[in-house]
């Protein structure tokens, strides 16, 4: 026996465990399993944009954006039926804000967990 088999026994009794190609193959085997943990675990959402507190926020902006705007809408639509341009129009644009401004007031006071 020239060359010693990996699975031989030695001459103490003891299987010869040391075979480099055993411990290369477990540790490449180790560095795939950790490859394929980090591809497929759970990865968690930052919750940076997410919440009440960020709904709210995305409810004022509306507001403040929408209810000019619907009021300048209505406002040059009912001055162009009317004929009574620019007055309704400034008016229902000044109702907007207002309504928009209490709207955030209302909005303000819901707690923000």
């Amino acid at each position: 026996m020239a060359t010693q088999d990996p699975d031989e026994v030695s001459g103490d009794g003891v299987e010869n465990r040391a075979d480099p190609r055993l411990t290369s193959l477990e540790e490449r085997l180790k560095a795939a399993r950790h490859a394929e943990d980090l591809l497929t675990a759970h990865k968690e959402v930052g919750k940076a944009f997410t919440g009440k507190g960020t709904s709210q926020g995305n409810r004022v902006l509306s507001v403040l954006l929408g209810s000019p705007l619907g009021g300048l809408v209505i406002g040059f639509a009912l001055d162009r039926v009317l004929g009574t341009q620019p007055r309704i129009m400034l008016g229902m644009l000044f109702f907007g804000v207002v309504a928009g401004f209490v709207q955030v007031l209302r909005i303000s006071r819901e707690r923000a967990d």
